[in-house]
């Protein structure tokens, strides 16, 4: 078997692209709910091709076994792009369409048997782990928070994931001390500003370890600050930012509604402005949904609305940092002095567990005025605000698919080489060979995506949004495939809470729906992005 050479997997990339492109441009002009399970194609479609450019360019990099990845990966992307010309080309405008002779040829041999189960038993030998080439800075940063992850926060995943606790306080503690929560936030304001690849390399970590108690940690707070460098004030930057850099405050975000997911035109909790004790501010009334560690949270990002036109849709919502008592229960309730009131209760997960997400009820509940962030100028622009701080979640969020899937693949490959059955371990049958292989191969892509946007946010944030969605598309994905696949190959002991796959699993799961869901992404962000140009 040949290595095939990665000049061969770019010019074969670069030809399929110009397929897609076809398909796209047949798109434009056309309203996306008006083709919504074409654009969902393209979308997917489209974010797997990027996802191999990008991984044949770090292979270029890299070199050893990641070019032989990237030619497995593009192979899957071709075919991906064959089967929609063949099943779908109508749809798409492609009836007129065939891919290159040589591209089906390179898939033919880039999706070889061999050629995966060779990746396969590669990655077996190492047991999975990942030592891929960066940066020395990045390097240094994977490896400091892997040693950190693996003393503080591995030993003690499982137990809080069975017995459904809240994350420990020396884990907050340390990872304070480490400039974990500050690691996009200017220098000048308490933060480490090392940007967007070290914080995701720095979730990864933490994710491999466990995504409930450590991995999702950074997120709420990446959030808060983008939101406040994005349009807050400068006396907000210099009030909030030192304190969530180091740890000392905690954030959870209420922005989902009971009723309003990704429809934040309907949103419905209100803000109205009130003078309570002689103090500006407003009062909060309503409920939101799914709000992470609002618990423990010190501190909470609500989107309200504060013009009661609903035609106004996403225009009349604005941001609020409610301060609140931080509690480690499953249920509080957080009493002003002037009668304010918060109420909330976690919501019972499978998976997910640690941090804890909750249903909150705001009932006159008083915010000053000084935290409507950006002020009176901030008033109406909480929906654009709120925009920016996710899409730094979105990249965030693909940071902790590739940790959990990660774990999946490390947990797997030691497993197949000690399990034996029929007198051999299982590792030399050529599916589970077959199986690894393929599971590395999708996360190699869903880390050169998901590294490779995060390089682009530092350049341009706003810029590079579509992409952080394309990456947290994927990643996603992928995670959730990677860690059922490993399941699997545990046999029945993947179904046994003795074994961590089974927590990856259902852990997995709550990826493709937090910090937009799956088909919200591939039709408004991405789909979007594409159909614009």
């Amino acid at each position: 078997m040949r290595p095939i050479p990665l000049k061969d997997t770019q010019e074969t990339l670069a030809r399929v692209a110009r397929v897609i492109e076809t398909a796209i441009a047949h798109a434009r002009g056309r309203d996306i709910d008006e083709q919504q399970v074409a654009v969902v194609r393209l979308s997917n479609l489209a974010t797997q091709h990027r996802a191999a450019q990008d991984l044949a360019t770090y292979a270029a990099e890299a070199g050893g076994s990641f070019a032989e990845k990237a030619a497995v990966f593009a192979g899957f992307v071709v075919s991906e792009c064959g089967r929609l010309v063949r099943d779908n080309g109508p749809e798409h405008g492609l009836e007129a369409v065939s891919l290159d002779p040589a591209d089906e040829a390179f898939a033919r041999e880039a999706l070889s048997d061999e050629r995966v189960r060779a990746i396969g038993r590669e990655e077996a030998e190492a047991r999975g782990r990942n030592n891929a080439p960066l940066e020395e800075v990045l390097e240094l940063t994977r490896d400091s928070v892997r040693e950190f992850a693996d003393a503080e926060i591995a030993p003690h995943a499982e137990r809080i994931h069975r017995h459904d606790e809240t994350v420990p306080e020396e884990f907050l503690e340390k990872m304070g001390e480490l400039s974990y929560f500050g690691l996009s936030i200017p220098e000048e304001y308490g933060g480490s500003e090392m940007g967007n690849v070290a914080m995701v390399i720095t979730t990864e970590e933490l994710s491999r370890a466990s995504l409930a108690s450590a991995g999702s940690l950074v997120t709420r707070p990446e959030i808060l600050a983008k939101a406040l460098l994005s349009g807050g004030t400068e006396e907000q930057k210099r009030a909030w930012l030192p304190k969530i850099a180091s740890g000392e405050l905690m954030v959870g975000v209420a922005a989902t509604e009971p009723d309003f997911g990704s429809d934040v035109a309907g949103f419905r909790c209100k803000a109205d402005p009130a003078v309570v004790d002689g103090v500006s501010g407003y009062l909060i009334n309503g409920a939101k949904a799914w709000c992470t560690f609002a618990g423990r949270a010190d501190i909470l990002l609500v989107l309200c609305r504060t013009d009661p036109d609903l035609s106004l849709g996403p225009k009349g919502l604005s941001m609020f940092i409610a301060p609140k008592q931080r509690t480690r229960d499953h249920e509080f309730e957080c009493i002003q002095p002037g009668g304010g009131r918060l109420v909330g209760k976690a919501d019972a997960t499978p998976g997910y567990r640690g941090m804890h997400s909750y249903t909150l009820n705001f009932e006159d509940y008083f915010v000053p005025a000084e935290n409507l962030i950006g002020g009176e100028a901030g008033l109406g622009r909480g929906f654009y605000l709120q925009m920016a701080g996710f899409a730094a979640g979105r990249l965030q969020t693909a940071g902790r698919a590739c940790g959990v899937a990660q774990a999946a693949l490390e947990k797997t490959a030691e497993y197949v080489v000690d399990r034996i059955q029929f007198g051999k371990p299982i590792i030399d049958f050529q599916l589970t060979q077959y199986k690894l292989g393929w599971m590395a191969c999708q996360l190699a892509a869903a880390r050169a995506i998901t590294y490779s946007a995060a390089a682009a946010m530092d350049e341009n944030e706003r810029a590079a949004s579509p992409y952080a969605s394309q990456a947290k598309l994927i990643a996603c994905r992928v995670a959730v495939a990677v860690t059922q696949d490993g399941q699997l190959l545990h046999g029945g002991w993947g179904y046994a809470e003795e074994y961590p796959i089974s927590r990856y699993v259902v852990d997995a799961q709550v990826l493709p729906i937090f910090e937009g869901v799956e088909p919200i992404l591939q039709l408004k962000v991405i789909g979007r992005a594409l159909l614009a140009g």
